[in-house]
């Protein structure tokens, strides 16, 4: 586990390769529903940048949000915490703002995802690739 003390070099490593795999990234997957009789749904999440902050584990996430008549970038600071070298997203009881309080847990994998979600009484799984976006591609 990383602690919240200074960085050794290793974990800066870590650190910059999780910001430079999902900053102008989309995440295209994916999800389920647990107790629902149902293919599984597809799913977007684009990210515009990420970076970690000052405090412990907190990770800035600058993410487009599309739902319903909304379609806004919105910075949510999130936790990230390390299995190892393994980068994994932890939400818990996280509001974001118009959509409401989510708990996730995501496993970044190279250029893969994959985690567990709940929303209220629903939950579920998702998975997927890491797509750098057109515009990141280029740069």
């Amino acid at each position: 586990m990383v602690s919240a003390a200074e960085p050794n070099a290793e974990q800066k490593a870590l650190f910059a390769k999780f910001s430079e795999t999902l900053t102008g990234a989309t995440l295209v997957g994916k999800f389920t529903v647990v107790g629902r009789d149902m293919s599984p749904k597809e799913e977007r999440y684009e990210i515009r940048s990420v970076h970690k902050l000052e405090e412990g584990d907190l990770w800035l996430f600058n993410a487009r949000v599309k739902y319903g008549e909304n379609d806004a970038v919105i910075p949510m600071p999130l936790e990230v915490k390390w299995a190892g070298k393994t980068p994994v997203i932890t939400l818990e009881d996280v509001a974001i703002p118009g959509l409401g309080t989510f708990s996730a847990h995501v496993v970044i994998d190279g250029d893969k995802y994959a985690g567990t979600w709940t929303h209220g009484e629903v939950s579920g799984h998702l998975f997927g690739l890491i797509e750098k976006t057109k515009s990141a591609a280029a740069e």
